[in-house]
């Protein structure tokens, strides 16, 4: 449903559709979709182009991003129905029997970037839990959140299961996750207005899933294959135009092959075209508005004024685009981790190259910071790739450029976030056990 209405009246028919829930047999409603009936028929998957074509004209996504997040859309409902499949929600622990029962009126606020797979990520978690959810979608993303309603509602939901409201985080976000009726917010965003949700959901104590910023190191050992790995690191760093926060911004890279990397990147990143993202071979669209420009802007210019030197791009647009938030897909090297370019979330296309003497100190920078999102780790020594993985302060690590998983724990450690996305993690997020002795 997306309503006209306002916010609190959206949130309302959400507890009237939850009431209607808890009524109902929950459990042997999720005993039928286990075995196909009565699930929902996940339109998503029948509406690609149309998710496609708005992701390309409402922010510029470029189609090696677009190819990924649009039919995640729909894949999220079938991944988290797998889930299902071998999932007690009742169970006996000694004396007791344990029941998972359903948090309640869930809020979800997402952002621009990946929208389709934000919304349809949590509301596959909370509907697989007999919640109900009110979903507050960046106010930048009207048109995909346009398309994937349309998808949602074709899909035949029940009335009132899931609502979409639109408006300010400041105003609609805020009246959402302070209402006494919502039992469960789950956010994707800035680490700085997640810390405002939670002050918020404190008053209440309302439970919190947050899925914040990042600074994700790619570690490149000495025993990497440059000519695998150094690709796979630029397409890290610059995933979604570096518009993501998974992005791997920060590649650490061993004094041995420091110099070797460095000629290396510095001609690798001329394969990575800025441009129309109309041009399947464009890997680097537009930044979403002027303001996240004049962002990336600041921060190429804060590099040079911190020390570092330019590898590759700088400040303007690329030569050959007079016009248009464009971005020249920017290295710098010198970089020590003290630098604000290497602390800060630019979410743009802005790579450091830092140097490291052994693995120890290459553990120890990959950890120095604010945030534990997603980490990657290169080498040709699969066990010794685990072996670092496992000293590596991150919610994710990914090893030589591994496929998604779509069933794994997604979410962050230190400021990055807390609680986890997908498979049984993401379930248990919208549940509450319930113990009854006797």
């Amino acid at each position: 449903m997306v309503a006209n209405k306002e916010p609190l009246e959206i949130l309302a028919n959400a507890v009237s559709s939850r009431e209607a829930i808890a009524h109902r047999d929950i459990i042997d409603d999720r005993i039928r979709c286990k075995h196909g009936q009565g699930c929902l028929d996940i339109e998503c998957i029948g509406c690609p182009d149309d998710l496609i074509d708005a992701m390309r004209e409402e922010y510029g996504a470029p189609s090696n991003f677009i190819e990924f997040s649009a039919p995640r859309a729909g894949n999220v409902f079938l991944d988290m129905a797998k889930t299902l499949a071998n999932y007690d929600f009742r169970r006996r622990i000694g004396t007791a029997e344990v029941e998972m029962r359903p948090s309640g009126v869930a809020v979800a606020i997402t952002p621009w970037n990946s929208n389709y797979g934000f919304i349809c990520g949590k509301l596959s978690a909370a509907i697989a839990a007999g919640a109900t959810m009110v979903i507050k979608p960046s106010e930048m993303s009207a048109i995909q959140t346009h398309v994937i309603t349309e998808c949602l509602h074709a899909a035949g939901l029940p009335e009132g299961v899931f609502n979409i409201v639109t408006g300010y985080g400041a105003v609609v976000g805020s009246a959402l996750t302070a209402h006494h009726d919502v039992s469960k917010i789950t956010f994707t965003g800035s680490t700085a207005t997640g810390r405002s949700i939670v002050r918020s959901a404190a008053e209440t104590m309302k439970r919190v899933t947050m899925e914040l910023g990042g600074k994700s190191p790619s570690l490149i050992l000495e025993d990497a294959d440059l000519d695998v790995i150094l690709p796979q690191v630029l397409a890290a760093g610059f995933l979604n135009s570096g518009q993501a926060c998974i992005a791997g911004t920060r590649i650490l890279a061993p004094f041995s092959k420091f110099e070797e990397i460095e000629a290396r990147l510095q001609e690798a990143v001329k394969d990575f075209k800025v441009g129309n993202t109309k041009d399947k071979t464009v890997r680097i669209g537009p930044m979403v508005s002027q303001k996240q420009w004049d962002r990336v802007q600041y921060y190429i210019r804060l590099g040079q004024e911190e020390g570092a030197s330019l590898l590759a791009g700088g400040e303007g647009r690329p030569e050959e685009l007079s016009q248009g938030w464009f971005v020249r897909p920017t290295i710098f090297t010198g970089v020590n981790n003290n630098m604000r370019i290497a602390r800060e979330e630019i979410f743009g296309p802005v790579l450091s190259l830092i140097r490291y003497r052994d693995e120890d100190e290459a553990v120890t920078i990959a950890n120095d910071t604010d945030y534990g999102l997603q980490a990657q780790v290169f080498s040709s020594d699969i066990s010794r790739a685990r072996r670092v993985a496992g000293r590596i302060e991150a919610g994710r690590v990914i090893l030589n450029g591994a496929p998604h998983e779509p069933l794994a724990p997604f979410g962050g450690f230190k400021q990055s976030g807390f609680g986890r996305e997908f498979g049984v993690f993401g379930l248990e997020a919208f549940l509450e056990p319930r113990a009854v002795l006797g």
